[in-house]
């Protein structure tokens, strides 16, 4: 494989989107080369765009899927033309790593896009061998690069410990969508969404929801009582990024069940702390998710278990991306955008 001078990359440029032409990047000693064959666009993507705080130049994108195009003279254990996703390294020996939390390690934790480290809406980008999980054989290009998103809301599953249905689950969003997956794959049931939009609620439905509810025209609490004959829901995954919504898993939660706040939210959220009471009801959030867990996606879709290509609603190149993101996914009209890069062709 012969590694060109230059690549094409959608960087951030004057408030927007951009296609450039940039240099590939430089392999460390220590480094791996990818070639970028597949990259979904993530909500914390599109949040730190709107953040205004984006430097100038900044390239993101981390769910990807790549190929090993070379390494340093120091990588042992990787094979050119490898297929793997890229997830954050971390030390393995501070507090956090030592308490299975590695995605808050302070002092080894490298990450791309959203980290210290050049992203994936590129043709090539550097990472480093601790990064790297393998893609099975049986999984796809696409598949692979939403491993990432799945791995996120089953990360918020196993914050709560989630055994048994009924549970809630607030947005219909790309993580909102996979966690309806996953409670699927996983035996739990009934699970429910909560959605305004019609498209998502029928998605949900097709995904394995038992029921759907649309919060702006159903009468909730009448509807909630019902399909829980009065109880409440074991767990409610909050996905929505909506803070209003928080004091409404605690109103729909039942005693004693539980609430993992799954989405980012940057705005004050507010709640009756007496219905913590009343309820013993726990509250948490989750971040980020394991390599574990992104195993263990991967793992479900090379077995057939599990295909996040439903969520796919625009396949896009690297040059149609800035329109893409302008037209589609700051308006809220995509579910998932995926950019496929050349090299992905045949692959």
């Amino acid at each position: 494989m012969v590694v060109p001078q230059e690549m094409k990359a959608a960087i951030w440029q004057k408030g927007e989107l951009r296609l450039a032409t940039l240099p590939v990047p430089e392999i460390e000693s220590d480094g791996v080369l990818l070639e970028v064959l597949s990259v979904g666009i993530c909500g914390t993507d599109h949040s730190m765009m709107k953040s205004g705080g984006l430097a100038e130049g900044t390239i993101l994108g981390h769910e990807v899927c790549g190929r090993v195009a070379a390494y340093g003279t120091a990588v042992r254990g990787v094979a050119k033309g490898a297929r793997v996703i890229v997830r954050p390294t971390s030390c393995g020996n501070c507090r956090d790593c030592l308490a299975g939390r590695p995605y808050f390690c302070q002092d080894g934790r490298r990450s791309i896009g959203i980290g210290d480290m050049p992203g994936a809406f590129a043709e090539y980008v550097m990472v480093y061998p601790e990064m790297l999980i393998a893609v099975p054989d049986e999984v796809d290009n696409q598949n692979a690069a939403l491993a990432e998103a799945f791995a996120a809301a089953l990360h918020g599953i196993n914050c709560i410990d989630i055994d048994k249905g009924p549970v809630l689950v607030i947005g219909g969003g790309p993580i909102g969508l996979a966690a309806i997956s996953l409670l699927g794959v996983m035996g739990i049931a009934p699970s429910v969404l909560s959605e305004p939009l019609a498209i998502k609620r029928s998605l949900a439905s097709k995904l394995g929801a038992a029921h759907t509810l649309d919060p702006f025209k159903d009468d909730m609490d009448r509807r909630i009582f019902d399909i829980t004959a009065g109880v409440g829901f074991e767990a409610v995954l909050e996905c929505s990024g909506v803070p209003d919504n928080i004091q409404k898993a605690l109103d729909w939660v039942a005693r004693g069940g539980d609430i993992c706040v799954v989405s980012m939210m940057f705005a004050p959220a507010p709640i009756v702390p007496m219905t913590l009471n009343f309820k013993e009801a726990r509250l948490t959030g989750c971040y980020s998710n394991t390599h574990a867990e992104n195993r263990k996606c991967l793992d479900w879709m090379a077995a057939g278990r599990l295909d996040g290509r439903a969520l796919i609603t625009d396949v896009v190149s690297l040059a149609q991306l800035p329109t893409v993101f302008r037209e589609r996914i700051d308006t809220g009209q995509a579910i998932k955008v995926l950019v496929e890069t050349d090299a992905a062709e045949g692959v």
